[in-house]
């Protein structure tokens, strides 16, 4: 069984702190709503789990019903980090799991078809990370607006999500870094931080994470609405 869990319980600190980004309006639909289309769309996926804050329970239920995501199983109130929000939402996972796909609810252009690699990854690898080569050249800044080096990028990758992952491999893994006392800012880290393999799947299309306001007017753009 494979379960989604989408992640969108975060503080949205870089618009204010105050704004639930994952409830603003794209569109005709609140944000979260396209990547819960997205899972509830792809054939891979058996059940979703909803990690939101706590004062979104009841609107997260609502949007549920209203676009049709008949997968969603469960909606539970995400921790005081993204770490824990994501365990909170492997608790909430059905026991016959055996694969589960992390994705942040920020990220409304998901679409099914990147989910079901990320899927066919994870069951042939143990793990399978959305991710896009670096095409711009990186520079390294020790401190202030001085270049200390410059990265060969060919070697870089930013990484997306969704993060996809055997059930056993990220339960412990998140279990290690609870242990360790360690905050990792997601859940590929705390795979390596285990010692195990992460695979990268490359992205073909854009997968737009909304972090300011200007990002969902991209978002818009890219989904042609």
């Amino acid at each position: 069984m494979t379960t989604a869990v989408i992640v969108a319980a975060g503080k949205s600190e870089r618009m204010g702190g105050q704004i639930d980004k994952a409830f603003l309006t794209l569109g005709s639909k609140p944000v979260i709503a396209y990547s819960m289309m997205a899972f509830e769309a792809c054939p891979d996926v058996d059940a979703i789990v909803l990690v939101v804050r706590k004062e979104q329970l009841i609107a997260s239920r609502g949007v549920a019903q209203m676009f049709g995501c008949h997968k969603v199983t469960a909606i539970v109130a995400g921790g005081a980090s993204r770490q824990a929000s994501v365990s909170n939402g492997l608790a909430a996972c059905d026991p016959d799991t055996t694969i589960v796909c992390v994705h942040d609810g920020a990220r409304p252009c998901i679409k099914p078809e990147l989910i079901s690699e990320t899927i066919k990854g994870a069951k042939r690898h143990g793990s399978a990370v959305a991710a896009t080569r670096v095409t711009d050249t990186v520079k390294h800044v020790e401190r202030g607006q001085i270049v200390t080096s410059t990265i060969d990028r060919a070697k870089v990758w930013t990484v997306q999500t969704p993060q996809t992952f055997k059930f056993d491999l990220l339960h412990r893994a998140l279990k290690q870094a609870e242990a360790d006392k360690t905050t990792f800012t997601d859940e590929a880290s705390a795979v390596e931080h285990i010692g195990e393999r992460v695979y990268l799947v490359p992205t073909e299309f854009p997968n737009i994470k909304i972090t300011v306001t200007g990002d969902l007017t991209v978002a818009a753009l890219l989904l042609g609405i």
